[in-house]
C-alpha cells in the first residue's frame, strides 16, 4: 500500500526543491544517485535496514534525515547511521530541516515542544506516481490513541494528544484520490465518539466502502455502529489480543471485556455488516502451548474474514520492553539490530513456555488458519464476507496473499547480510532521547 508519511513529507517541501521517492517493496534503490539529502522514514522492524542503506549514501558524502516512530525513541542511536533525526511528527518541523540542508546546518535533533495541529494535513501523492500500489486510497483523519496498552508504542509517541483533522477537509481529500475503497490509517479511529459520529455522516454521501483500525468497544455504542453500517464500512481490524482475561488485564487492555464478551461484539460487528480482521498476540504470562489452537479455532469458528497471531515483540518505550528488560528476559539486547535474529522468532523468555515454543506456535496457528480448508469454511458467511462480489474478491485476494506472506517471510533476516551494523560499545539506553525520500523494505507504516 502507499506510505502516506512521504505524501506528508512531499507536501510539506518547498516547490522549488526536486523530489525523487523510492520504495525498496517494489524498485531498487539507486544509492549512486546524486542529491543533496536522503529522508528515510523508520519503523523498528525496518531500522537495521534503514541503517544500511543510510550506510550507503553517507560513504558516498550525502547527508541522511531519518524520522519515524523508531529514531524518535532511540534518536541516539538512529545518529550513528543519519546526520540529523526528526523526533515526532514532520509538521512544523520538516521546512526548517530543508532550508538547514540547503545552508549545510544541520542539526543532530530537530524536535517541537507541541504537537502540531492537523488542519493544514494536504497529502501531496504525486510521488506516487507510475508506482503499482494496491488500490486502496489511504487517508489518516486522526493521530494517537486513548488507551494505553502494554506493548504498544503509540501512547509513547504521541502521549495523551489525539488530534483530527477537519471533517471538510478529510471529505475533500477522499473525493479528490478518487478510490471507492479507502483505508483509514488511524491507530484507532474511535478515540473520540462525537466526532467519530460526525465523520462516519459526512461518509455517508460519498457512497464508498472502507476499513479501519478500532477498538472493540466501538460495539458498545448502537448509534456509532449504525452509521459505520450506513457509511460504508466493510473491514475493521479489532485488536482481540488474548481470550484470556488474566492476560488482558496484564497487558491493561481488560476494558476490551468491560461492557461484552467478545462473542456479542462479534455477533454486533456481524449484524452491521462488517467484515473482521482479528489481531491476536501470544506470549503472555498466562499463555501456554495449548493457548495457540484454542486461539485459532476461535477464530476460524467466528469466519474472521482475516485474523493474525503475533509473537509478544517488545518495542523501544513501550512498557512492555521496560518491564522485560528489567526482568532479565529479553533474548536480544536489540533485536531489531541484532543479525541473529529471524522475522517471526521470540525476543524473550515467556513465563509458561520455551522461546521456541512461542515460535513455533505461531507460526503453526498462522498456517492452520490460513489453510486452503479453513479459507473455504470462513468464506460462508452472507452477511459479510458474501455480501457483494468487491467483499468476495477482497476476502480471496487479502487470504491468498496473507497465506503467501506467512510462508515467504518466516525466519527471514531484517535487512541485508550486508553492510553489517555496528554500534559503539556503549550502554543501551532505551531512554535517550533535490530531496529522495526512501521506503524499506518490510515496511507496514
Amino acid at each position: 500500500m502507499e506510505p502516506l508519511s512521504f505524501a506528508i513529507l512531499k507536501s510539506l517541501t518547498p516547490d522549488d526543491v526536486e523530489v525523487e521517492f523510492f520504495d525498496e517493496r517494489l524498485e531498487e534503490i539507486p544509492t549512486d544517485t546524486r542529491t543533496d539529502l536522503v529522508a528515510l522514514t523508520v519503523e523498528t522492524y525496518t531500522a537495521r535496514r534503514s541503517y544500511q542503506i543510510a550506510t550507503e549514501f553517507r560513504r558516498r558524502g550525502v547527508p541522511v534525515v531519518m524520522g519515524g516512530y523508531h529514531p524518535s525513541f532511540l534518536p541516539d542511536e538512529a545518529l550513528n547511521f543519519a546526520d540529523s533525526v526528526v523526533v515526532g511528527d514532520a509538521e512544523g518541523i520538516w521546512p526548517g530541516v530543508v532550508e538547514d540542508a540547503r545552508l549545510g546546518q544541520l542539526k543532530e535533533i530537530y524536535q517541537q515542544s507541541e504537537f502540531a495541529s492537523l488542519d493544514s494535513v494536504r497529502p501531496d501523492r504525486s510521488v506516487f506516481k507510475g508506482k503499482k500500489y494496491a488500490p486502496i486510497g489511504m487517508i489518516q483523519y486522526g493521530r494517537g490513541c486513548k488507551y494505553n496498552c502494554d506493548f504498544c508504542s503509540i501512547r509513547a509517541f504521541y502521549g495523551a494528544s489525539l488530534r483530527q483533522r477537519p471533517v471538510g477537509a478529510v471529505v475533500e481529500e477522499i473525493r479528490r484520490v478518487g478510490r471507492k475503497h479507502v483505508f483509514f490509517v488511524d491507530d484507532n479511529i474511535f478515540v473520540d465518539v462525537p466526532k467519530a459520529k460526525e465523520f462516519f455522516e459526512a461518509l455517508i454521501p460519498l457512497n464508498i466502502s472502507w476499513s479501519c483500525q478500532v477498538s472493540i468497544d466501538v460495539t458498545n455504542d448502537p448509534e456509532l455502529m449504525e452509521l459505520m453500517r450506513r457509511s460504508g464500512c466493510m473491514t475493521a481490524l479489532v485488536g482481540f489480543e488474548s481470550l484470556n482475561r488474566s492476560n488482558l488485564q496484564q497487558m491493561k487492555k481488560s476494558w476490551n471485556l468491560k461492557h461484552h464478551d467478545y462473542q456479542k461484539s462479534i455477533d454486533i460487528l456481524r449484524r452491521a455488516g462488517i467484515m473482521i480482521y482479528g489481531m491476536f498476540v501470544f506470549g503472555y504470562d498466562e499463555d501456554t502451548p495449548e493457548s495457540f489452537d484454542e486461539t485459532v479455532q476461535f477464530a476460524i469458528k467466528n469466519k474472521f474474514s482475516l485474523a493474525n497471531f503475533n509473537p509478544l515483540t517488545p518495542t523501544p518505550k513501550a512498557p512492555l520492553f521496560d518491564r522485560l528488560r528489567s526482568e532479565g528476559r529479553l533474548i536480544h539486547d536489540r533485536w531489531w539490530l541484532d543479525e541473529n535474529y529471524r522475522y517471526g522468532h521470540a525476543t524473550f523468555h515467556p513465563r509458561n513456555m520455551t522461546a521456541q515454543q512461542l515460535t513455533e506456535g505461531c507460526f503453526r496457528a498462522r498456517k492452520k488458519f490460513n489453510t486452503y480448508r479453513s479459507i473455504a469454511s470462513r468464506l460462508w458467511r452472507p452477511r459479510t464476507n458474501l455480501r457483494s462480489p468487491l467483499r468476495l474478491g477482497v476476502y480471496l485476494l487479502s487470504n491468498f496473499v496473507s497465506r503467501r506472506e506467512i510462508h515467504s517471510k518466516q525466519g527471514s533476516m531484517l535487512g541485508a547480510a550486508e553492510p553489517k551494523i555496528e554500534l559503539p560499545s556503549t550502554a543501551f539506553d532505551s531512554t535517550s532521547t533535490p530531496i529522495v525520500e526512501l521506503q524499506t523494505r518490510g515496511s507496514t507504516s
